[in-house]
């Protein structure tokens, strides 16, 4: 990392401290602004084709996704009412690529090399999540925002062959269980999304380290069973399976919604979710049924801390669940 992106990454951060901590929607679209501005030189590590793509298709998407706000911050004391709260969280909806304003969210994230895809799936939901909280009910667009987020991600990660748009669609999932945590609570949806980073760290490292992009890599990995179990356990746990960490944040929504009897939203996301779970059985049994006996092009060493890392989050979700049981 240079100065110049030490220099980004501070302004990114700045950006988003700004927008959660000012008590003005005005400074709040300010500090989008800084936040999309930094990020967009980040995405531009290598200067290819694919990342000057992907940055176009971000700054329209968040330009567009930031007028909105702009004009719905500017016309809420000339129209007070349900109209500009809608387009307020629509724009914010856009900003995070919640369906169905998710179309740019895979194409964006198959451009992006894997530390930059953890940026966008993590920090970059941060402030628009934050500021969607002051004004968030559950309306028929909010509820209809997460069923559709978590129905489209199911529909449209099933056919991938990209590692990174499957990723992407399994962000666009978490996003609609993020949103019913917060509808829920703050410490439910911090909790959430704490968790979500750290188990979407797990399984990013291990794709960095061993710069996988596409499924068939996977299946040339003969020699790396290490590797494909502890990618086994990590996208598993992405998927909420018990009894790995990843299951902890929707148990604690699951029993949040039951109690508020929410019972057939809580029934949709949980079957999607479940379906969901195919197209990560899909990324990692393959790679075991499939195995080639091609030598691997990366040394086992040098990646066997990032494999360790991984493996102590995916399962640190069992001593938590035991004890949470146990209490």
């Amino acid at each position: 990392m240079n100065l110049t992106s030490m220099l980004f990454m501070s302004t990114l951060a700045l950006g988003t401290v700004v927008s959660i901590s000012s008590s003005s929607w005005i400074m709040m679209w300010v500090g989008l602004e800084v936040n999309l501005m930094s990020f967009i030189p980040l995405m531009k590590k290598t200067g290819n084709v694919y990342e000057s793509e992907a940055s176009m298709k971000y700054f329209l998407v968040q330009v567009m996704a930031s007028s909105l706000l702009m004009f719905s911050i500017l016309a809420a004391e000339m129209m007070k009412g349900n109209t500009m709260h809608s387009i307020l969280l629509c724009s914010l909806f856009m900003k995070m690529g919640a369906a169905p304003f998710h179309f740019w969210y895979p194409g964006v994230m198959q451009g992006l090399d894997w530390s930059n895809c953890f940026i966008l799936m993590t920090w970059q939901k941060i402030a628009p999540m934050i500021m969607m909280s002051y004004q968030l009910k559950m309306t028929i667009i909010v509820s209809s925002t997460v069923l559709m987020s978590v129905l489209m991600a199911t529909v449209g990660g099933m056919g991938q062959t990209s590692i990174r748009k499957m990723m992407a669609y399994s962000s666009i999932s978490h996003l609609g269980w993020l949103i019913m945590a917060m509808a829920a609570s703050y410490y439910h949806w911090m909790m959430y999304f704490l968790i979500y980073s750290i188990v979407s760290l797990a399984s990013v490292i291990i794709f960095w380290n061993y710069e996988l992009y596409q499924l068939h890599q996977l299946f040339n990995m003969g020699s790396e069973s290490n590797m494909k179990m502890t990618m086994f356990t990590s996208m598993l746990s992405m998927g909420g399976m018990p009894p790995f960490l990843g299951f902890i944040p929707k148990w604690v929504i699951i029993q949040t919604m039951i109690e508020s009897k929410n019972y057939i939203m809580i029934m949709i996301m949980v079957m999607s979710t479940l379906i969901t779970l195919f197209m990560y059985l899909r990324m990692t049994y393959g790679a075991f049924a499939l195995s080639s006996d091609t030598t691997s092009w990366k040394s086992v060493a040098t990646a066997k801390s990032s494999l360790f890392i991984s493996t102590m989050i995916t399962l640190s979700g069992m001593p938590l669940i035991a004890t949470y049981v146990l209490l």
